[in-house]
């Protein structure tokens, strides 16, 4: 409410006016006057109060000073009197007197005359049965002594108020002792306590004086305020105050209208409630400048700029307020202005309503571009609880079908299981369940109605909704004394698959959700719904190429004794992609280590790497060498792209045009002998291979890159290196070393440092080179492999030339027998021998030039290897029962493991592969 400051408003508004009484407006008895300290006026009202509080003030003092006066009379008697007795009693003489023949002639006058001296009224002697020995009045000698006496006789001394004839005496009694300390008398003093009270005698006038001045200064003090008041209220009594002010309030309070008056100072003077809450004023607004109320700055300057305006429209906050200012000294008054504002309800309720239309499109303009920017269900779930929260919702939840979060379509039967997908609020506690629960919807609830029927459901008072609150009556009561109020249901449906349910709550601070808002939540349901079916196909693709790829790549490496290896595979982020390697067993204790990339991502790229893998596995049975094989690959691929895009070269660049992508793929192959500590490598536009040293040191050698596979037209070379017992070969895809914040020379630098450590295993090395390498978000695939070299020494090799001669078989058996024997593989020299006598036999006979015999123990076989110089190969045939030959083939492929054919530069090998027992 507004309030008065210093002088009563009407008095500063209008100073100079005449009161009515004055001015003949208020009608007056005749001849009736009001006495200035009437009872009626505050001043009289006053007065009268002063008085009674003084008048109690004295009153109170009085009876304390009473009170006070009595207790130090009756305290300073039993001093008196007790001070005498005792000092009487222990004068000299007393006790001889009391034993003489006549005690009464010795003490009578000694007690009359300190009695006289003291200014007591009696002192008496007794003897120890309580006679009175002596008294002032010498009639009452010889009586029995009237007081308390047994206290005394026992040694001790006793002091009592009695009532005499006077009034009351305070005596005191104490005992008279002999030298052995019996108590032979007693002697008794007293005194009327009213011989000692003149002390209220003194003050009491003076207590008087002070009430009297304190009235005299009460009354003068409230004829002055009397005279103040008259002058500052222009002569009104209470009752015309009160009209004046409950008109004033009326006024001002009453109406649904601001009013402000703003002195020429700049100062407010007086706001009403309307005003205060038109323009959120602080309280006790009047005599700040308007400047420090917060008001608006355009509010503010026309307030004290004395502008003379008439509705003139101003924005405030959220409202529209019409606005008139006039001057207040047009008409005589004081300088300032008076401002009436207006709430403009009509164009508040328009603007209102477009600023509700506004906030609807801005929501949906963002959740289209915030709402499905990933290909992740989960996320988009995410997303779609995000955009919501505090602009429409208090609380978002997402439940989905757990198909959906396979990639899979949902079956469309009610009671299907649900998963939380997301819960976002304006909290971080939620009463909701958390994400990752699985459940299902209960019949009776709006959720299950919604997602049988496909529509959206509202629940304006979740506390009365009992269907709701089947679901898990624990934790719906947990929602509802968390404070959440309404909910609006709506199903995620998109292209015709019903994917699950989102839920918007509100809490009681927020008014419930109205069927208007229906369509918006379907709006945000029906865009959110698209994104995550995209979101869910393309999961599904996602999975069915990550299980194809999976498939396609090796699932344990392979048994061989030439390298310790170990291999780490990490798919992209996103996608697919098509990069592959293998560990591939050759003849002679041989290992081919193959890493290859096919170009893009998705099923293609998967399908595509593995009919490259099993072509490389096909073309590693031939034993050929390793930029034959990466020519027969480009031959394959060359083959692929004509069956994917048919048509002469000069139709590719159309197709490429059209949308349709052309296979490629790079790839590198290494072989690794064990024995001759050779490595042969080709590449086929793959980055070059690392070569870990034991010490340390890290090198990338120089191959010939070669094209891509798939471009043709250009020949593969082999490079050849000899790499010591416990180097280290690590072969990789691009996905490791390039980035999209870096380029391929920076990555192989960080490469050289991560493997520059001597005395690692191949699984530190992988292990290491991840941690130091892997991005953040791979958008790659990555495949690593590291391999650590070992050596067949000359223990576990034997070789000798053989000549071409019939005769020297024998001694070949014997000279195997005697070496099988020193390896302690007698078990298998009978086999052995039967294998290498055929191989020699054949080769003396079908090839020319000489022959050489060469056997390897392995970790698990035996190999028998016999070379020549004739390029022709041996072939298996099977022999009629009326041959006399052709049986020796036939038996080395019955005994051996494996067995087969390599051509050299000098001609061929045959070799056989023993198993050790």
């Amino acid at each position: 409410m507004a309030r008065f400051m210093g002088r009563s408003w009407a008095a500063r508004m209008f100073p100079g006016r005449q009161p009515r009484s004055q001015r003949g407006e208020r009608p007056e008895t005749a001849g009736r006057s009001r006495s200035r300290l009437s009872v009626r006026s505050v001043a009289g009202q006053v007065l009268v109060l002063q008085l009674v509080i003084v008048l109690l003030l004295g009153a109170a003092a009085t009876v304390a000073l009473l009170l006070q006066v009595r207790r130090d009379s009756t305290e300073e008697a039993r001093g008196r009197s007790l001070a005498v007795a005792e000092s009487f009693a222990a004068s000299p003489g007393i006790v001889k007197a009391l034993q003489g023949s006549d005690p009464t002639a010795h003490l009578q006058p000694k007690a009359e005359d300190v009695r006289k001296k003291s200014n007591l009224d009696f002192v008496v002697v007794t003897d120890n049965k309580g006679i009175r020995i002596t008294h002032p009045r010498p009639h009452l000698i010889g009586k029995h002594f009237v007081g308390t006496i047994k206290p005394a006789l026992a040694g001790g001394r006793v002091t009592e108020i009695v009532n005499g004839p006077g009034g009351e005496v305070s005596q005191a009694v104490v005992p008279v002792f002999n030298g052995r300390h019996h108590v032979i008398g007693l002697v008794s003093a007293g005194i009327l306590v009213k011989k000692v009270s003149g002390l209220v005698d003194r003050q009491l006038p003076l207590l008087v004086g002070a009430v009297v001045a304190s009235l005299a200064l009460a009354t003068g003090g409230t004829a002055l305020v009397t005279g103040r008041l008259r002058r500052q209220t222009r002569g009104l009594d209470p009752i015309e105050m009160t009209q004046m002010y409950e008109h004033h309030d009326a006024v001002l309070h009453s109406v649904r209208e601001g009013v402000l008056i703003v002195g020429a100072d700049g100062r407010l003077v007086l706001a009403n409630d309307e005003a205060s809450r038109l323009l959120d004023l602080p309280p006790r607004p009047e005599g700040r400048p308007v400047e420090d109320l917060g008001l608006e700055p355009h509010i503010a300057d026309l307030l004290v700029s004395r502008r003379v305006v008439t509705d003139e429209v101003l924005v405030a906050g959220e409202r529209l307020l019409a606005v008139n200012n006039r001057l207040t000294d047009r008409v005589g008054g004081p300088p300032g202005s008076v401002a009436t504002l207006r709430d403009s309800t009509e164009l508040r309720a328009l603007s209102g309503r477009a600023d509700v239309a506004q906030k609807r499109l801005k929501l949906l303009f963002d959740a289209s571009v915030e709402i499905g920017t990933t290909l992740d269900v989960s996320r988009t779930a995410e997303e779609l609880a995000q955009v919501a929260v505090e602009r429409f919702a208090d609380f978002v939840t997402v439940d989905l079908a757990e198909p959906v979060l396979r990639g899979e379509e949902p079956l469309p039967v009610s009671g299907v299981e649900m998963v939380r997908a997301a819960v976002h609020g304006v909290r971080h506690d939620h009463p909701f369940y958390s994400v990752g629960k699985h459940f299902a919807f209960v019949a009776s609830t709006p959720q299950a109605w919604g997602y049988g029927s496909g529509r959206p459901v509202v629940e304006t008072d979740l506390a009365e909704a009992t269907g709701w609150q089947a679901q898990d009556p624990e934790q719906t009561a947990k929602v509802v004394e968390y404070g959440v109020r309404s909910l609006v249901t709506v199903p995620l449906r998109a292209r015709g698959v019903l994917l699950g349910m989102v839920n918007f709550w509100r809490l009681k601070e927020r008014e419930p959700f109205e069927d208007e808002e229906v369509s918006l939540a379907e709006e945000l349901a029906s865009h959110a719904a698209v994104c995550i079916d995209n979101a869910r196909r393309y999961t599904r693709e996602h999975t069915m190429a990550v299980t194809l790829q999976h498939s396609l790549l090796p699932r344990a490496l392979p048994a061989q004794s030439a390298l310790d290896v170990a291999f780490r595979y990490l798919p992209a982020e996103s996608g697919v992609g098509g990069d592959w390697f293998d560990v591939i067993p050759l003849p002679g204790a041989r290992v081919a280590l193959v890493v290859g990339d096919v170009v893009g991502h998705g099923l293609h790229a998967a399908a595509t790497m593995g009919r490259l893998r099993t072509a490389v596995h096909n073309f590693s049975t031939l034993d050929l060498p390793p930029d034959e094989i990466l020519s027969h690959l480009d031959d394959l691929i060359a083959r692929i792209d004509q069956d994917e895009s048919p048509g002469s070269r000069d139709r590719i660049e159309g197709l490429e045009a059209a949308g349709e992508s052309i296979i490629g793929a790079t790839c590198l192959y290494a072989i690794y002998d064990p024995v001759t500590l050779r490595c042969t490598m080709a590449r086929a536009g793959h980055p070059p291979p690392a070569v870990v040293s034991p010490d340390g040191s890290v090198e990338f050698p120089d191959l010939p890159a070669g094209p891509p596979l798939g471009l043709g037209g250009l020949p593969f070379e082999t490079a050849e290196l000899e790499l010591p017992e416990n180097s280290h070969l690590v072969l990789y895809t691009d996905g490791l070393i390039e980035d999209r914040r870096r380029e391929i020379d920076t990555g192989l630098e960080l490469l050289r440092n991560a493997l520059s450590h001597p005395g690692r295993t191949p699984e530190e090395i992988c292990t290491h080179v991840l941690d130091e390498m892997l991005p953040t978000t791979p958008s790659d695939d990555i495949a690593l492999i590291a391999a650590r070299t070992r050596v067949l020494g000359p223990d576990r090799v034997v070789s000798w030339e053989v000549a071409s001669d019939p005769a020297v078989v024998a001694g070949a058996r014997a000279g195997v027998l005697r070496q099988l024997e020193e390896w302690g593989l007698g078990e298998c020299a009978f086999t052995a021998e039967l294998v290498l006598s055929e191989l020699i036999t054949n080769a003396i006979r079908h090839a020319t030039g000489p022959i050489r015999v060469q056997v390897l123990r392995g970790d698990r076989e035996l190999i028998c290897e016999v070379s020549d110089t004739s390029s022709t190969s041996p072939h298996l045939r099977y022999a009629a029962t009326t041959d006399e030959g052709g049986r020796g083939l036939f038996l080395v492929a019955q005994f051996a493991e494996r067995w087969g054919t390599r051509y050299t530069a000098s001609g061929k090998v045959i070799w056989a592969e023993l198993a050790i027992p």
